[in-house]
């Protein structure tokens, strides 16, 4: 069994959690938001983002696979917008998909996004929302950014259940939360 592992607390859309630390790279952890199956702060969240986004004239929500897909779902229920997933891996009923590549902070290695062929007349020409679960780099957003533009839609919103690091680099962004950098002394 392991050692009990280090926590963050957090208050977030009336809902607490103690976010687990995880080392990323020598000296440098970061709090895990982890909302694969907390359907409470899901739906918080969800609440909460919708009600940031209210002011916004955007048509579609889009995210990228995979922990944020639970996010989107509640927030296009809350809204009554159409949702898009961006996809991590390419898989042979997508068709012709349009694409560009990211570097998570979490896996360290390129990956690519990919927008369905199915999805595109849905974004195309259209006003768009992009939205994470958190944005830490900015690496997942700027690939979003670039499949948007690719398939003609405009991006006129991002979204976040929390950023992360610097917060100036994240004045645009429309978030329910902050989460620092744990760097060791």
């Amino acid at each position: 069994m392991p050692e009990k592992r280090e926590t963050y607390p957090v208050e977030i859309a009336g809902v607490r959690r103690q976010l687990p630390l995880f080392e990323i790279a020598p000296g440098l952890r970061i709090a895990v938001l982890n909302i694969l199956g907390d359907t409470d702060l899901v739906e918080a969240c969800g609440k909460a983002l919708g009600e940031r986004l209210a002011g916004v004239d955007y048509e579609v929500l889009v995210t990228a696979e995979a922990k944020s897909i639970p996010l989107i779902c509640s927030l296009a229920r809350e809204t009554g917008k159409d949702y898009v997933v961006l996809r991590k891996s390419y898989k042979l009923y997508m068709g012709e998909t349009i694409e560009a590549e990211t570097v998570s902070i979490t896996t360290g290695k390129p990956q690519g996004l990919h927008l369905d062929e199915k999805d595109r007349h849905i974004v195309s020409g259209r006003k768009v929302a992009l939205v994470d679960d958190v944005i830490s780099t900015g690496s997942t957003l700027r690939g979003m950014r670039k499949v948007m533009e690719l398939a003609g839609a405009e991006v006129v919103a991002e979204a976040a259940i929390f950023t992360e690091g610097e917060p100036e680099d994240w004045n645009h962004i429309i978030a329910l939360g902050h989460l620092p950098l744990f760097r060791d002394t």
